[in-house]
């Protein structure tokens, strides 16, 4: 996880453990019985900041690049250095498929969605097919 410290006019970063839980990079060292209470695969305790910063280090996005929020539809959108990179980190249920229109006429290079924040899977099989329609240069990633 990468943390932010107090603002003081740039930004300064600290690197710290990853924001993905142990399921996430040992998947054959958990047991069936243990699966549901593994169904998030983010630690519990990170904010969206963090989930930010970890796909922009994943991705090789610069982290000094200009970092926006906007709101689209009711749900906080990252926006950094314009359109390169759109994400949305929320974790219950609330992406939609009129969001993801809404968010696909940006044209965004790069989009992200938190996997927990989807309404329904129909929804999530959708969203490659909206951005192919709308954005076909977008890349969608769920993490």
């Amino acid at each position: 996880m990468v943390k932010p410290l107090p603002d003081i006019g740039f930004r300064v970063l600290k690197i710290d453990s990853s924001n993905m839980a142990d399921i996430y990079y040992n998947p054959d060292a958990v047991k069936q019985g243990d699966l549901f209470e593994m169904a998030d695969n983010i630690k519990p305790d990170r904010t969206p900041e963090d989930l930010l910063f970890q796909v922009l280090l994943d991705w090789g996005v610069g982290l000094s690049y200009p970092i926006s929020k906007e709101t689209i539809n009711g749900l906080e959108v990252f926006f950094v250095d314009d359109n390169a990179l759109a994400a949305c980190f929320v974790c219950d249920g609330e992406i939609t498929e009129d969001f993801c229109k809404e968010l696909a006429k940006k044209e965004p290079l790069r989009v992200v969605f938190r996997d927990s924040g989807f309404k329904s899977d129909g929804v999530k099989i959708n969203v490659e097919q909206i951005f192919k329609l709308m954005s076909p240069h977008t890349d969608v990633k769920t993490i």
